[in-house]
């Protein structure tokens, strides 16, 4: 690493070598240099660390600059020419129309005047009112004095109660906006005027997992990933009542899960019970507890380069820079064939140039031998481990060159479950394990139904009718979960 055209590297390495031929320097003082050595050099590993080379994200760099990445353009701000933008549009039927007639006094006088139309400009605004329906079921009387009462609907039970779009639009705000309930809770008070309690809109969440369950969802969208040619895992941890817990994820184009769990590995894997039954390609980052099952497996190559910057930028390694360029150029030459995936011969010599770029790498970067005695095993470098990894699973890092269904990346997977961190950090965790599995459902559902086109408050509101979209009720009547 280089720090003000300093590099820390060779310094350290510098200092090392002198030290171990200084003979008249004290064991504390040695033993105190020694250690101040090793707290550099961690710290020089960790200020070069960033978005780019590691796992850190982007809002953790320093000074990082926001906006377009295309560092050469010359174009301003804003849409470009034969950009096809949003704008408001007149409608054909305002809800009111205000006439606007001239001063006559203004005009000149001496001349007759007659009515030529009118020039029509639009203002729009919004106002959300509360409406309460009141549902009067007749009473008739006989002559014994017996009462008949009309049937009230099935979903009017109580004297007064809160209608499906409430509960989907405080479902919405909490799930997919990811809004506190407090504040939602504010919200419906000032605006609307309607009074109503966080528990409640707990309760709507949950109402909303549970209809989700009982017409069908959860089981068909656990069907539809684990019978796909292709599923993204992914993991992330959540906090659920002050303790640390996991929640899992997978999807694919079409379909979302997520299920919270305790564990992280295969058990929590075995108890969702997706995975262990999958027979596909899963896209994933090499998380180990995945390759105890036996499909295919494509690594996510997003993760490599991140690895690679890191390896070259660090650690000087110059196979990896080498091998960061030419996984960029495979994936650029892989997108633009027809098929989406190289010929038989040309996937040959990309593995061939691949395998070069690691030969160079094992002179470069050599493994640690473990000393003569030791039956440890000896710890490798981040570098030498990510050679390894390159070496040892070459299938599942290249399998996007010679499949035109895997991506090159696991982007789908971490960018479906990249909103649940939002989650955390505006609202801090959650209270119980109930209530993340709830959450879990709809969220599930809300990015299925976005998938696949469906607005969520549309989605939502016809969940409160016990009604599912046609995309997802088809398969339900196609092909119902066994």
């Amino acid at each position: 690493m280089i720090l003000k055209d300093i590099d820390i590297n060779s310094s350290l390495e510098k200092v090392k070598s002198l030290l171990k031929k200084e003979k008249k320097i004290s064991p504390a003082l040695k033993a105190a240099i020694e250690m101040l050595l090793l707290i550099i050099t961690l710290l020089s590993n960790r200020l070069g660390l960033n978005s780019s080379n590691s796992s850190k994200p982007p809002s953790s760099d320093p000074n990082r600059k926001k906006g377009t990445n295309n560092k050469n353009s010359t174009n301003k701000p804003g849409g470009q020419k034969g950009h096809k933008g949003t704008t408001l549009e007149p409608v054909s039927d305002p809800d009111k129309i205000q006439d606007l007639s001239i001063d006559r006094r203004k005009l000149p006088r001496g001349k007759d005047y007659t009515q030529d139309g009118y020039l029509a400009r639009q203002v729009v605004n919004i106002k959300i009112s509360r409406i309460v329906t009141e549902y009067r079921a007749e009473i008739l009387v006989d002559e014994q004095g017996n009462q008949y009462m009309a049937d009230f609907p099935d979903h009017i039970t109580r004297p007064i109660q809160y209608g499906a779009s409430i509960k989907a639009t405080t479902t919405y705000a909490s799930t997919y906006q990811l809004i506190p309930y407090d504040r939602i809770q504010e919200q419906l008070n000032d605006e609307y005027g309607i009074p109503i309690s966080t528990g409640s809109i707990y309760n709507f969440n949950a109402e909303a997992a549970d209809n989700l369950v009982r017409l069908g969802f959860a089981a068909l969208v656990k069907k539809q990933l684990i019978n796909s040619s292709v599923a993204h895992a992914d993991e992330t941890s959540i906090n659920i009542n002050g303790k640390r817990m996991w929640l899992h994820n997978l999807s694919n184009e079409d379909w979302t899960w997520f299920e919270p769990h305790a564990k992280r590995g295969s058990e929590a894997m075995n108890a969702i019970g997706m995975i262990p039954y999958f027979s596909g390609v899963l896209c994933h980052d090499h998380w180990k507890p995945y390759y105890i099952y036996e499909c295919d497996h494509s690594l996510c190559n997003a993760h490599h380069l991140r690895e690679l910057t890191r390896a070259y930028e660090q650690d000087g390694q110059k196979w990896a820079e080498e091998m960061e360029l030419f996984l960029l150029a495979l994936n650029d030459e892989v997108n633009a064939t027809k098929k989406g995936a190289l010929s038989k011969n040309k996937a040959q010599i990309r593995r061939e140039e691949y395998r070069a770029i690691l030969e160079k790498g094992n002179l470069e970067c050599p493994a640690v031998k473990p000393k003569p005695g030791k039956k440890r095993k000896p710890k490798q470098t981040k570098a030498r481990n990510l050679l390894d990894r390159l070496i040892d699973f070459e299938d599942d890092v290249l399998r996007f060159m010679v499949d035109p269904l895997v991506p090159f990346t696991n982007n789908l997977g971490e960018r479906d479950i990249r909103m649940t961190k939002v989650q955390q950090k505006i609202s801090g965790c959650f209270r119980s394990m109930e209530g993340a599995k709830n959450f879990c459902i709809v969220r599930s559902y809300l990015s299925t139904c976005k998938k696949n086109e469906m607005p969520a408050y549309e989605a939502l509101e016809m969940v409160f009718n016990n009604k599912l979209p046609d995309f997802i009720q088809e398969k339900l009547n196609s092909d119902p979960p066994s």
